[in-house]
């Protein structure tokens, strides 16, 4: 796998170093499951941002709300959970 080389702070890399210890794994994989979860943090924030500024407003508020429930009905398929 191709890899890079990034500086990070030395409070970084000494934090970094005792969760791989911690945890028994390596530094990269520590740093790939951070990258990760910081990439999912940041999508989440961003959905809540653009729900936000939907409910702001009442027209699309409104119409939000319609295409859900148009979404309701497709769940019953007639299929036992």
């Amino acid at each position: 796998m191709p890899s890079s080389t990034v500086r990070i702070s030395k409070e970084s890399s000494n934090i970094l170093r005792a969760i791989a210890n911690q945890e028994k794994k390596s530094l990269q994989t520590i740093l790939d499951a951070a990258i990760e979860d910081y990439r999912r943090h940041r999508f989440l924030r961003e959905a809540n941002k653009a729900y936000s500024a939907i409910r702001k407003n009442p027209k699309t508020w409104k119409a939000e709300l319609e295409e859900r429930k148009q979404w309701d009905t497709t769940l019953s398929d007639g299929q036992r959970d």
